[in-house]
């Protein structure tokens, strides 16, 4: 199909690229600041490639919970009395009393994801579903080298493609699953992202060994899933390090999630960065909720009760190599605690492995070498998220992701969702009001984004 004009005269004031939780928020700190100063809304329009919202649906695993508390959801600690929080939406199922009840902080991932779809249902008409953003561009008809407005390439799910044009865009296209070299995914072969729906593909009774690599929270859950739905399965868990390690999630641990700790992050020195990571990667890193490790060992002890064993865990091992034969998938392991490698067939092999960081320079093409990278060649981001330029265009680019080196451990988290697209609005709506008003006067931006 050919190119269509649908929005080629319309310029918005920002695009969003993705439309998962973190674009999610910022649609509802934009709709919240239209509610605030109506006479002049910013016009937003957001993009996602999936048919339909879904936020890792593949790992909405029976009874798994969330790992923050509900109060962390799109809106409530920047606006505490936002429509869109998940409180309102409790109220709006008729659930409020019954969580109340249930006494706990943390919801199932299942009702979270129904929370998120709720608040996605709110602003479908602010989002293109089956459209992708393939590339974005300075404006063609500007020579300035400071262009004013971009253009993107949208391309819909029948392959036609229109072009769209922002002031702003927000990048927050996710992240990209994570495979060790040389192995591919294929219908007995997985990464943790598609795990439900491939699992649901095959016949279970068909599953008599499986295996699942990984040391996080989604490897011991699959592991401890894989357990109690394939009663006559052997289930191997293949994990780098001498069993799971506990995520650390005590109060003075978690404080490194705060929106405070992104202002000493950002502004700190070099040593202060590297203390974070290194003091505080077991808050979220290759570590497991101590629920999910004590129902595994649970599990583990009573076999060895039983003297009937199918749950092993293969700690100080890594997968060298990976062989596909028909339904048979050969597993070479090196572990540290055997000089012999050893062999093990499955039917089905699962790699919780993590994912790669979001990278813009895939959409930015030429034009990234506009934007400025630090000493190791990452991006170089503003405090209000904002790709920092070597020609300084007043457009902006701002991502939603891909900021741990500058911003810290809640950049890719849901922990910092909310106030993090409140600052992003703020800088759009301010950046915009400066551009309007030449710079000549300050701009009152109170209430923007339903903040004080």
């Amino acid at each position: 199909m050919g190119t269509t004009g649908t929005h080629n005269h319309e310029i918005y004031d920002v695009v969003g690229i993705g439309f998962g939780p973190s674009n999610l928020s910022l649609a509802i700190a934009l709709e919240e600041h239209r509610a605030n100063v109506p006479e002049h809304p910013v016009k937003a329009a957001f993009f996602e490639r999936q048919p339909a919202f879904g936020w890792h649906r593949n790992m909405l695993l029976p009874s798994t919970t969330m790992q923050i508390s509900f109060l962390k959801d799109l809106a409530t600690f920047r606006n505490p009395v936002s429509r869109f929080s998940f409180v309102s939406y409790l109220h709006a199922a008729g659930r409020l009393v019954q969580f109340v009840n249930n006494q706990d902080f943390f919801p199932t991932r299942q009702e979270f994801h129904q929370y998120l779809e709720w608040a996605a249902s709110g602003l479908a008409d602010r989002v293109s579903y089956g459209s992708e953003v393939t590339a974005i561009r300075p404006a063609q008809d500007t020579g300035s080298k400071t262009p004013e407005h971009l253009r993107l390439e949208v391309r819909d799910a029948a392959g036609g493609v229109r072009q769209v044009r922002a002031r702003n865009v927000t990048i927050s296209t996710g992240l990209v699953p994570r495979m060790p070299a040389g192995v591919a995914r294929d219908e007995r072969v997985w990464h943790s992202s598609e795990f439900l729906e491939k699992f649901h593909g095959l016949d279970p009774n068909e599953l008599k060994s499986v295996a699942v690599v990984g040391a996080g929270q989604s490897a011991a859950e699959i592991t401890r899933f894989l357990y109690d739905k394939l009663p006559h399965a052997r289930v191997s868990a293949v994990i780098p390090s001498y069993g799971y390690s506990v995520a650390d999630d005590t109060p003075f641990a978690n404080q490194v999630f705060d929106p405070a700790a992104v202002d000493e992050y950002y502004f700190g020195t070099d040593q202060a960065r590297e203390a974070f990571w290194h003091y505080h990667r077991n808050t979220n890193y290759s570590v497991v909720d101590d629920e999910v490790i004590r129902d595994l060992h649970q599990r583990s002890y009573e076999e060895e009760v039983r003297g009937s064993k199918r749950l092993y865990f293969l700690n100080l091992t890594r997968v060298a190599e990976v062989t596909r034969n028909g339904g048979d998938t050969r597993l070479t392991l090196n572990s540290l605690l055997d000089s012999e490698p050893q062999e093990l067939h499955v039917d089905a092999l699962v790699f919780a492995t993590g994912y790669e960081g979001m990278d813009p320079a895939r959409l930015l093409g030429d034009f990234d070498r506009h934007f400025l990278r630090d000493v190791n060649g990452r991006h170089r981001v503003e405090r209000d998220y904002r790709l920092v330029t070597a020609t300084g265009p007043s457009c902006g680019i701002y991502l939603q992701g891909g900021t741990e080196h500058t911003h810290g451990l809640s950049s890719s988290l849901l922990s910092n969702i909310a106030v993090r697209s409140g600052e992003i609005a703020d800088s759009i709506v301010l950046r915009r009001a400066e551009q309007e008003q030449g710079g000549a006067r300050t701009v009152e931006v109170a209430g923007v984004a339903g903040r004080a």
